[in-house]
């Protein structure tokens, strides 16, 4: 997130809490040039539609809207100097690179937040799904369940190739991903997928319970979120060995 950018849009979308309805001058003609009642209410709803997301991209959680109205009206009634300037610090008692600090702050401190809160949903959901299907689980951590072992066709080498259908959930069974007849390495896909392709054989069915350390981790998209579980189904359609290429030494003349 650039600080500059919140700052921008923030002070803009202060123009819709501030002003109201604005003084417009001029003669008649050059009046009639001024955005129109629909066009000020249009923007000024679109303003706070992109403030909006700002926060919720940006992971801010739940905020104190009175809060960030009166930084808004702040902004707004400053009559001199720019967001990086001397008279801002005097303003408003801080400068700009506190700010900034503050505010990534605060983010890294969600995000552990969130980030150790999934873990043990993660953890206790595991423990619950290993009980209550009487799975299986591996030293890993991975905890799965066997709807169908396949035949004896398997993969062994983490650059082999499957093709496989199959559908990825969090815990709380929201779907992120999905997708049929699609083939890759194993080597190319997270270490839950990698390991746990090998359990069954081609045409098996499979659910397996990954653990963050062995999925995205801390780094989790945003729509999957730190330290989270995965659940997939799968079905392994088609198992291809990885073949060694063969080079071929050059013909003598």
């Amino acid at each position: 997130m650039k600080l500059a950018k919140l700052f921008v849009i923030a002070s803009a979308a202060a123009l819709v809490v501030a002003c109201g309805s604005p003084k417009v001058e001029g003669s008649k003609a050059v009046q009639a040039m001024y955005p129109s009642k629909g066009q000020v209410d249009t923007t000024s709803y679109l303003l706070g539609v992109n403030f909006g997301l700002i926060i919720t991209q940006n992971g801010f959680g739940e905020m104190n809207m009175a809060q960030i109205e009166k930084g808004m009206k702040d902004a707004l009634n400053a009559k001199e100097g720019q967001p990086m300037d001397s008279a801002f610090v005097k303003q408003f008692k801080i400068n700009p690179a506190d700010m900034n600090a503050i505010i990534n702050g605060y983010l890294q401190q969600v995000t552990a937040y969130e980030g150790a809160l999934n873990k043990e949903k993660g953890d206790k959901f595991r423990k619950d799904f290993y009980v209550k299907n009487s799975a299986d689980s591996t030293a890993s951590g991975i905890v799965y369940l066997i709807q169908d072992s396949g035949s004896d066709v398997r993969a062994t080498d983490d650059r082999d190739t499957v093709k496989v259908n199959y559908r990825g959930t969090l815990i709380d069974g929201k779907e992120f991903d999905k997708n049929e007849g699609i083939e890759f390495p194993l080597n190319r896909v997270i270490r839950g997928w990698t390991e746990g392709m090998k359990l069954i054989g081609e045409g098996g069915k499979i659910t397996l319970v990954i653990p963050a350390n062995l999925a995205y981790g801390e780094r989790g998209p945003r729509e999957i979120g730190a330290n989270s579980t995965l659940v997939f189904d799968v079905d392994l359609l088609e198992v291809h060995p990885y073949v060694e290429k063969v080079v071929e030494e050059p013909k003598k003349k």
